[in-house]
């Protein structure tokens, strides 16, 4: 097994909820109001649709705002991983991951472990350091381990997810792998919004179902999975070990494609930290 390289679920397809348009020049994230199931080969028109996003979204010129679903582990965290993350604009190889307490920070010494005050308390970030979650989740029944991931910074998505995984699990006693679930896209308002609306995801019980029959349905699942020797305990475990063997879970390949998606290197701040933290990378890779 390699070391220092996080095993993550096999990621076959991505699901987002934005895009990234050319303005002047700059490739630019820019939000939306849909799902968009891609491929994982990007062309210059942009990232190369899945054929599952045609097969969900049945009429072409409608808006996919909900997608069918199953996660892939019973414990919540294996499933959204979410982290507050700063990355290397240049390279787009992560600088800083921590989750409020603790941290992972490339440093002149290497990788090392260090306190975490969160965006709003960071003067290495300067404030640029964002919340950062992946989800994965299983779309359709082609291969049983193949995932789509969602990559999100937004609080409420992050929030949300986590919340829903997290009492379908207690709710279904465990069996949260085996839940009919369904991803939906929400939209709100806020001051900072300027009563414009913004789009975030929920995750909810399959459309058709109420809880109760999902949680049935698990069941059902559960006991089949279990007589055809099914081991999900085994799965979680080796799941978690895979993310354990890491110290940041993006390789730099996608990275990069996080940095383009959701960060606008247009700032004077933002410029500055890029130039602290590529200067870092330089003399880490002398190091080694």
């Amino acid at each position: 097994m390699l070391k220092g390289l996080a095993i993550t679920p096999p990621v076959i397809g991505r699901i987002s909820i934005g895009r990234v348009i050319e303005k002047n020049g700059k490739r630019l994230p820019e939000k939306d109001d849909q799902f968009t199931i891609t491929t994982q080969v990007q062309t210059k028109e942009g990232w190369a649709l899945h054929p599952m996003d045609v097969t969900l979204r049945k009429d072409a010129n409608a808006k996919l705002r909900s997608i069918p679903v199953r996660v892939l582990f019973n414990d919540p965290d294996l499933n959204l991983r979410a982290e507050y993350s700063a990355f290397d604009r240049a390279t787009g190889r992560p600088i800083c991951v921590g989750n409020g307490e603790t941290c992972r920070r490339l440093t002149q010494d290497g990788i090392e472990s260090l306190p975490c005050p969160a965006p709003e308390g960071c003067t290495f970030g300067k404030g640029l350091c964002k919340p950062y979650g992946r989800l994965n989740v299983v779309v359709g029944d082609e291969d049983c381990f193949g995932t789509f991931i969602f990559r999100t910074t937004s609080f409420n998505s992050i929030r949300t997810l986590s919340a829903r995984l997290r009492y379908y699990q207690a709710a279904s006693g465990g069996r949260l792998a085996a839940l009919p679930l369904e991803l939906k896209l929400r939209g709100k308002s806020t001051t900072q919004s300027h009563r414009s609306a913004i789009y975030f995801v929920d995750l909810v019980v399959r459309s058709g179902s109420t809880l109760e029959e999902a949680m049935t349905l698990a069941r059902d699942v559960d006991e089949k999975r279990k007589v055809a020797g099914f081991d999900q305990e085994s799965l979680d475990e080796a799941a978690r070990k895979g993310f354990g063997l890491g110290a940041f879970e993006e390789s730099i390949e996608e990275a990069i494609e996080v940095v383009e998606e959701f960060y606008q290197a247009t700032e004077v701040a933002e410029r500055t930290f890029d130039e602290r933290s590529s200067k870092l990378s330089k003399k880490l890779q002398l190091k080694l």
